[in-house]
């Protein structure tokens, strides 16, 4: 991966607010935990474990985005336009083979949750459809093999892709 993540303003935004919730929920998994400590033998505590357990994995999610902050691009997606396949586009394809046609908006690996039908820019097939324009063909190399696309479409919504996916 890059030293610089590309991320939107609003999915920046979306993602300080995830980590301002999960860091808002450390003092209850504290005092779950102590609660659970208070009622004797730590070996055979099922709530003891699970406190910690949620601990764990509340404390890897808060270290996995404030690690990520400092790399992040933040971008402007109502500025993004073109006529090529980058950040921020929706770009429909089609499988060559199958005819299946798919619609899919570029963004950040941090972000895709925040929208439907969106695709890493760092996965194999968005890194394909880069720089690509409508009627050209491209083929990814998939667990299941080679797979052809032809690009149908391109358009940008711009942060408006936040609030229809």
């Amino acid at each position: 991966m890059s030293d610089s993540i590309p991320i939107s303003e609003e999915g920046f935004a979306r993602l300080k607010k995830d980590l301002e919730q999960l860091q808002a929920e450390r003092p209850e998994v504290i005092q779950a935990i102590k609660e659970a400590r208070e009622e004797g033998d730590l070996k055979e505590n099922a709530g003891y474990d699970a406190a910690r357990e949620r601990q764990g994995l509340l404390e890897a999610k808060i270290a996995q985005i404030t690690s990520r902050m400092p790399m992040f691009n933040v971008i402007d997606l109502n500025t993004m336009d073109g006529d090529k396949v980058c950040y921020g586009a929706t770009v429909e394809i089609e499988n060559v083979d199958s005819g299946e046609v798919r619609k899919y908006t570029l963004l950040g690996p941090d972000e895709t949750d925040y929208v439907k039908d969106s695709l890493s820019v760092f996965s194999p097939l968005a890194r394909a459809l880069i720089g690509r324009q409508v009627g050209d063909e491209t083929v990814v190399h998939a667990p299941k093999g080679k797979i052809e696309y032809e690009v149908l479409d391109i358009q940008f919504h711009g942060s408006s892709i936040f609030k229809i996916g």
